[in-house]
């Protein structure tokens, strides 16, 4: 009896340190080309939301309790852009990823979804060409709008059945607009927008209670 228990454990240790092995194997095997697709998923979004540039060297950061990342594009000494990959937990499924991009003078010159679960049809119309939410911040400086939809008194129109989605959205692109604020030195700016933020965070609470898409 002993002796089987014995067995047992060898048997179990060898089947565990094979697989420990086996795993660490792929792992090995496939860092490098997940690294170099994550890279590229990365460039080509920057492509997509900034205007032709030849370097960009990034920053991370944190923004109103989320972490961000900023990138600033450079074209010789010249700086042509900066983009923010941000987020939200507000989603209606949970988190929604984008990457906005603005142009020196504070335009913002495209936006990208990068990740959303929201609902088919409802909140994934956020990734749609034209959307309202997109149409309502393209070409425009957020600091001259009231970052909010438009049922919520701001400038931002919203898309159809899906208030939450959008709201989302805009708490996504409010958390942007404060990390091209400190990118591009408005920092000063960027602490009344987290300021304004956390006076207006209960009513915020408030509105999203009991809302369907």
């Amino acid at each position: 009896m002993k002796s089987t228990l014995l067995n047992m454990v060898a048997v179990l240790f060898g089947i565990t340190l094979v697989a420990s092995a086996g795993v660490g194997a792929v792992y090995k095997i496939t860092e490098e080309p997940i690294a170099a697709a994550k890279a590229q998923a990365v460039s080509e979004a920057l492509n997509a939301v900034l205007p032709s540039f030849d370097a960009s060297t990034s920053v991370e950061m944190e923004v109103n309790g989320l972490p961000v990342k900023g990138y600033i594009a450079t074209s010789g000494d010249e700086v042509v852009g900066y983009a923010v990959e941000t987020m939200t937990k507000q989603g209606f499924n949970g988190v929604v990823k984008l990457m906005a991009g603005f142009l020196p003078s504070g335009e913002i010159y495209n936006i990208n979804v990068l990740e959303q679960s929201e609902t088919p049809g409802l909140g994934t119309k956020m990734c749609d060409e034209g959307n309202p939410l997109i149409t309502s911040f393209k070409g425009r400086n957020p600091a001259e709008m009231t970052l909010a939809v438009k049922k919520d008194g701001g400038d931002v129109d919203a898309l159809t059945a899906a208030t939450i989605s959008s709201r989302a959205y805009v708490d996504a692109m409010s958390r942007a607009v404060t990390a091209y604020q400190l990118m591009s030195g408005g920092a000063a700016a960027a602490e009344e927008a987290c300021c304004c933020e956390a006076d207006n965070e209960e009513g915020c609470e408030a509105q999203e209670g009991g809302e369907n898409e």
